[in-house]
């Protein structure tokens, strides 16, 4: 027996549209990554979608384009992919880190307000694990301080917030199509935002600076090469028609695991608000401070059952522990919180296979 952590939804249709783009000759960004930037854009129902070469390319333009650089902060939770504080750093900007809520893992809105300074310029909540930030609040102080909103929607297309999809909320929305994300284009990801100046900025940045005037490229300032290749683009072209059965089956599996380890106290499992969507691009749980939690995840290793850490406390790793201030609460998800298989093509055999294992080392 072996069940991945996760198998990305690749069936004939993708694999026939990429080769189709492949034979073609035409291979760089072109007439399928605008279609996939108009299927995004018209899901979410915002104005512009702009495909980049991956979910951290998105973030870091993102804050070039709201021009965060030295001197500026942002704020940031702390349990989450290192890639969010790492554009913060790449614009020579620091990254301000807050703790979190044990129950979402998201950002804790009560610890955000004190650590706003004068030098700060923007909020950048997670939506971790496809489950949604509490935005109003989020936005709430925003306005109070003047901040922009950069939502890391990584984990979160298609997650709502009451009515609003995820990434649509702030000034930009950033996704991306890795492929643990709910869709892929084996790397990728999107800026998406209803600002027409940050729009054309980000599209200028992506591909070296250029514009098109007169029909000659002029190099108006420094970009990046963060283009998508447009066989990842049809990629996502055809996966987007599949977005909402891919979430449909996420909830129903996740809502199995919810069922089964309900009443064992010594599992938290993932909270969300009635009103909100969670995509549940990843299952995280959260074991009880006496669980080895590395012994856990080797004996389901052994089992034939891949598992992962949730993410990373930024706060610890050595790049960022400048000034050893600890997050409890962060730091308690790093070291207990693990990640189960969860993707669409599993089955309930399946589900039921892996908490019989995690039943088995976890009494109950």
């Amino acid at each position: 027996m072996s069940i991945r952590l996760t198998i990305p939804t690749i069936d004939d249709d993708e694999i026939s549209k990429v080769a189709e783009v492949l034979r073609s000759g035409y291979l760089v960004q072109g007439k399928y990554v605008q279609k996939f930037e108009q299927l995004v854009a018209e899901y979410l129902g915002i104005k512009y979608a702009i495909a980049v070469s991956s979910g951290t390319a998105a973030l870091h333009l993102a804050l070039l384009i709201l021009d965060i650089g030295p001197v500026d902060e942002v704020i940031i939770p702390d349990f989450t992919f290192p890639a969010t504080a790492n554009v913060v750093s790449l614009t020579k900007a620091l990254a301000v880190p807050v703790d979190i809520d044990l129950e979402t893992f998201n950002i804790d809105i009560g610890k955000i307000e004190s650590l706003i300074s004068k030098r700060t310029k923007a909020i950048m909540p997670v939506h971790l694990f496809g489950n949604p930030a509490d935005m109003n609040p989020i936005l709430q102080i925003a306005d109070k301080y003047n901040l922009s909103v950069i939502e890391d929607a990584a984990c979160a297309l298609g997650a709502k917030y009451y009515e609003k999809k995820c990434g649509t909320i702030g000034n930009i929305g950033c996704f991306s199509f890795h492929p643990r994300k709910i869709i892929t284009t084996g790397e990728g990801g999107m800026i998406v935002t209803n600002d027409a100046i940050l729009a054309n900025k980000a599209r200028r940045l992506r591909n070296h600076g250029v514009r098109r005037v007169a029909g000659q490229n002029v190099f108006e300032m420094v970009g990046y090469n963060y283009r998508m290749t447009d066989f990842q683009g049809a990629l996502g072209m055809i996966q987007m028609k599949r977005l909402e059965e891919i979430i449909g089956r996420r909830i129903e599996l996740a809502n199995l695991y919810n069922n089964k380890f309900e009443g064992i106290s010594s599992i938290g499992c993932p909270k969300r608000k009635k009103e909100m969507r969670h995509t549940w691009q990843s299952y995280v749980i959260l074991l009880n401070k006496k669980i080895d939690r590395n012994a856990f995840m080797a004996h389901l290793k052994t089992s034939g059952i891949e598992t992962a850490i949730g993410t990373y406390a930024v706060s610890c790793q050595p790049c960022y522990n400048k000034k050893n201030r600890v997050l409890p609460n962060s730091l308690f998800a790093y070291k207990q919180g693990v990640c189960l298989p969860l993707y669409p093509k599993m089955t309930v055999e399946d589900i039921a296979e892996v908490v019989r294992y995690v039943k088995a080392f976890i009494p109950r």
